[in-house]
């Protein structure tokens, strides 16, 4: 198997061109299609995909995201399940998988960071893994040469953004607001201000993600950012039944407008 993509040198290619980095992000087990949307979202220019593990009690995920984690698990996905299908794909782009802390220390830390890059995923990310004991966990990701990617909030203190800087890998995950995932009417101040922040203290890529629900919103998020995640908008559509085709046309909208404008 050749050796996985790394999510920060994607990134650092998009950007050093002189373009924002978009990051979206999908739920896996989600539709029988579900790795076909992957294929199309890479397709329509995402340059790293996000692939949700679902977890029975995801709590930074708001109801669109729970939704579609309900649905993957009723039909019958599990981590391993999920896993197995990338493991056939041979996908254009690097991969991160988003899920919580449980479910890498049930199964293991090394075991799960193992199957993580045999599935050729490069990155993780554990919103609910405390910084305190990161260390537990990075030991096996290291090993496993996969790269774990930090969040910071907008309450997060400046010295503890250091912290976290120094300690993420791939890019910083700046959370664009207090709350769950999900779409909403406006960009947040505070998307701007953790970006602004961030960008301060690190020279590794900084991407909002959390409320970037439209074209107009990552336009704005990158005006201090290097790029956006964007996830609810894109689950929505898969949650709609849309299929892959339909799915990459939504994520070529905020493709062409941050090629654009940005």
């Amino acid at each position: 198997m050749s050796e996985n993509i790394q999510i920060e040198s994607a990134l650092r290619n998009r950007i050093d061109s002189g373009k924002k980095a978009l990051v979206v992000y999908i739920t896996g087990g989600l539709g029988d299609d579900w790795t076909q949307t992957m294929h199309s979202v890479i397709d329509a220019g995402a340059d790293v995909v996000e692939i949700g593990i679902p977890f029975s009690d995801p709590v930074m995920d708001g109801p669109i995201i729970q939704m579609a984690n309900d649905s993957s698990i009723g039909s019958g996905s599990t981590p391993v399940t999920i896993l197995n299908d990338l493991r056939e794909e041979s996908p254009a782009a690097p991969l991160a998988v988003m899920t919580y802390y449980n479910l890498a220390y049930r199964m293991g830390h090394e075991r799960f960071a193992s199957s993580l890059a045999l599935a050729g995923i490069s990155g993780c990310i554990l919103p609910d893994l405390p910084l305190e004991e990161f260390e537990i966990w990075s030991e096996a990701a290291v090993s496993s040469k996969i790269e774990t990617i930090l969040l910071a909030a907008p309450t997060t203190p400046d010295e503890r953004l250091v912290q976290i800087c120094a300690r993420s890998s791939g890019f910083v995950y700046a959370v664009g607001l207090l709350g769950v995932t999900g779409m909403r009417s406006e960009l947040a101040d505070s998307a701007i201000e953790i970006a602004s922040r961030l960008k301060n203290v690190t020279t590794k890529p900084v991407l909002v993600g959390v409320g970037i629900g439209s074209p107009e919103q990552a336009v704005k998020a990158c005006e201090v950012s290097d790029g956006v995640i964007v996830g609810s908008a894109v689950v929505q559509e898969m949650i709609n039944g849309s299929s892959p085709e339909k799915v990459g046309e939504l994520v070529s909208t905020f493709r062409v407008a941050l090629d654009k404008n940005c």
